[in-house]
């Protein structure tokens, strides 16, 4: 008779550590979750205050100085069809929670990269962690952000910068990584230290690289913040998911097209700032 091999506990390993973090560090969560609700709620009513004629026209003008001509008239055509679609409460609260989280995430890992260049063990241990972290289902991260935020916006933004970080990470890292041994080997042999290296070299000829890594964050934090409504977050994903329980496909169909927009026009802008040329 075969003897039934026992299941590894990681499961359970994983609910008693969300139990042990919630138990013991509530009020850390606590006062994170105010200090970003706060954040969002300012954000939001700041962009609300002004005609909406006049924030799309700031909008297109911001999008043609930094991007150029073709990018300032799609924000301005695309962000003239949000407001006639009666989308645009949900688009500014979409785009507040998209600035907040792709802050977050790129405050986070742009360190997080120029330590993993650096140091080897740094690279050694990070480089899995991000493959298991971009490998694993969009959905998964809104598991244990329920336990430690409840449901709401804070949620959605903590696991949105889970979700959107590892591009931030590894593209500095790599950025880094390709600058040429002779530029280096050359600054060394005028005695820079390790801090001009960086900040003078380093990450001046890795710009590119990072500025894709950070558009590569914009546009995940953009599905992820989607895919969030499902625990309480508004904005454009909330309207999606109240026209899929509602069966309402030319609804959900509109929002959609108000999220494509909102990522195409954001997407332009990161582009140029990272030099990278557009057809």
């Amino acid at each position: 008779m075969n003897m039934p091999i026992p299941k590894i506990p990681i499961g359970r390993s994983i609910e008693q550590s969300i139990d042990f973090l919630t138990l013991h560090f509530s009020f850390l969560t606590r006062g994170i979750s105010e200090v970003i609700e706060t954040g969002i709620d300012i954000l939001v009513a700041s962009m609300m205050l002004f005609p909406v004629w006049l924030l799309i026209l700031i909008f297109s003008a911001l999008s043609w100085w930094l991007a150029g001509r073709k990018a300032g008239i799609l924000t301005l055509l695309g962000f003239l069809l949000i407001w006639n679609l009666g989308l645009w409460a949900p688009t500014i609260s979409t785009l507040a929670l998209v600035l907040i989280a792709t802050l977050i995430a790129v405050m986070l890992g742009l360190p997080l990269g120029v330590l993993a260049a650096l140091f080897s063990g740094m690279h050694r241990v990070t480089m899995p962690v991000l493959d298991f972290m971009q490998t694993m289902p969009a959905f998964v991260y809104l598991i244990p952000a329920i336990p430690f935020f409840g449901l709401g916006p804070v949620s959605a933004i903590f696991s949105t910068v889970i979700f959107a970080m590892p591009p931030a990470i590894r593209l500095t890292c790599l950025g880094i990584e390709q600058v040429p041994k002779e530029l280096i080997e050359a600054v060394d042999s005028f005695g820079a230290n390790r801090m001009q290296k960086l900040f003078k070299l380093q990450i001046p000829l890795a710009k590119p690289t990072i500025m894709a890594g950070i558009n590569q964050t914009i546009m995940l934090s953009l599905s992820m913040v989607v895919i969030a409504a499902m625990i309480g977050a508004k904005g454009l994903g909330g309207e999606v998911w109240k026209a899929i329980q509602r069966f309402e496909p030319g609804n959900g169909f509109e929002a959609g097209l108000g999220v494509v927009i909102l990522a195409m026009a954001l997407d332009r802008v990161t582009q140029k700032l990272g030099g990278r040329k557009k057809a």
